[in-house]
């Protein structure tokens, strides 16, 4: 059996971290597993989804690697929705109901006062042909229900194990409204059939809604698919992950933020895992590592700070070449590989960078912590040229001089030549300065 799979995205908002993380679990499964990998963008909802979501969730993916096999859209697929429907119609597993919202709404809160659960009632199920008739002369448009057999509904999942419920404790599902237009559901399972779709992961929010497409799938005539339910991601507080916070949004963490596209894919392929947090350089990696039986129940938290993390481990080990075209476009294509070198251990972003350009290329402010010491060493600063021996001999010569060592010596050197306290080793930094841009900046005292 040749593995399929689907990532359905709802373009009603952007590409969320927690939504990225789905995708890449299903498109791991499909690779490592020699799979089919479909986007499918459900965009029934006409009045929220907007192509601009549609664009941020393509440009997403690509980004962080995943290609996809095939492309669908729902809102091209209406004429399959209606033909199934009406097959649900015509064995009886699809009615009309015509209460209205606020009618529902009373019933549910009847039945919560009564400490029982809020489930529909079947009521519809007793009008006659001609209390129907009745009612739709009267303007009422009804919504269709699917009358769930009341019966165990029972299967194994990939990660949460056996999941087990009783279609009597369920409400008869919603499949299309009072305007004629399908619900997710019923066009979500619809799909699945129709592209043999094999295994369906999605996140814990959709084990009930599972519960009553098995049974959609068997009035169908199809088989259910194998199913994952992934624990949703929680922030460092313990809530759940919004995907209303723009800050997570893809987009934000690539064009805004900065995040290298391995730092976040290294996170989320990892988090919820047995596997630890590490920085990973290649899909290739991330797809031998991706096994189902090493997520956890427990609730993963997303912790922007691990993030920053790896994405520093991982532009500490990335060569010029790899960011050349970046650097261009952010006006620094004059970085050759000394200066990439001697900076990138200090790079939490790439932009970062740019700090230590101005470092290098002045202007900066001097902090002079000790003028009388550092008049010293502008004096006895060496001739051109400059290389990456010139400190060394330097501060041999200071501390001949003034007979200091240690943090007393190198803390004023650095403080006066970048005007921080922290950053690339001055060894590599002083000749990347130049001797005329340091004794300026030493005359400052």
């Amino acid at each position: 059996m040749t593995i399929a799979v689907r990532f359905a995205p709802s373009p009603t908002g952007i590409l969320h971290v927690g939504s990225a993380r789905t995708a890449l679990i299903v498109w791991l499964y499909a690779r490592k597993n020699n799979g089919n990998f479909m986007l499918r963008i459900d965009d029934t909802d006409l009045v929220r989804s907007t192509e601009e979501n549609v664009d941020d969730i393509r440009s997403g993916l690509t980004w962080l690697g995943l290609t996809w096999d095939r492309q669908v859209r729902q809102r091209d697929r209406t004429a399959e929705y209606k033909r199934s429907i009406q097959k649900l119609k015509d064995i009886g597993r699809l009615y009309p109901c015509y209460e209205t919202e606020e009618e529902l709404a009373l019933k549910r809160k009847t039945l919560l006062s009564q400490k029982l659960p809020p489930i529909y009632d079947r009521a519809a199920l007793d009008l006659t042909e001609d209390q129907k008739k009745k009612l739709e002369a009267e303007g009422k448009k009804p919504h269709w229900r699917f009358k769930l057999n009341h019966e165990l509904i029972i299967w194994n999942d990939l990660v949460r194990g056996r999941v087990e419920f009783h279609a009597k404790d369920m409400s008869d599902p919603v499949l299309v409204r009072e305007d004629g237009r399908p619900l997710y559901h019923i066009c979500s399972v619809i799909d699945d059939i129709d592209f043999g779709i094999t295994h369906i992961v999605r996140g814990e929010d959709h084990v009930s809604n599972t519960a009553t497409h098995i049974q959609m799938f068997e009035a169908l005539g199809a088989k259910s698919p194998e199913l994952a339910h992934l624990t949703l991601l929680g922030d460092t507080e313990g809530g759940k992950l919004s995907k209303r916070k723009g800050s997570l949004g893809i987009k934000s963490l690539r064009d805004e933020v900065g995040i290298e596209r391995m730092a976040l894919v290294s996170l989320i392929a990892r988090i919820g895992t047995s596997d630890p947090i590490e920085p990973l350089f290649t899909m290739e990696e991330v797809i031998q590592g991706f096994d189902f039986s090493k997520f956890s129940r427990n609730l993963p938290k997303f912790d922007e700070d691990e993030l920053y993390r790896l994405n520093a481990k991982i532009l500490h080990k990335t060569e010029l070449a790899d960011v050349k075209d970046r650097l261009v476009a952010m006006g620094l294509g004059e970085i050759d590989a000394h200066f990439w070198n001697a900076v990138r251990p200090n790079l939490e972003v790439l932009s970062d960078i740019m700090d230590w350009w101005h470092v290098a290329k002045g202007p900066v402010n001097p902090i002079i912590q000790d003028a009388d010491f550092v008049r010293i060493a502008a004096e006895l600063l060496p001739a051109d040229p400059w290389d990456n021996t010139t400190w060394d001999k330097w501060v041999n010569a200071i501390k001949a001089e003034t007979n200091r060592k240690g943090k007393a010596l190198f803390m004023p050197l650095r403080c006066a030549l970048t005007g921080q306290e922290h950053g690339p080793e001055l060894k590599e930094l002083l000749p990347l300065i130049g001797r005329e841009r340091a004794l300026e900046r030493l005359k400052a005292a």
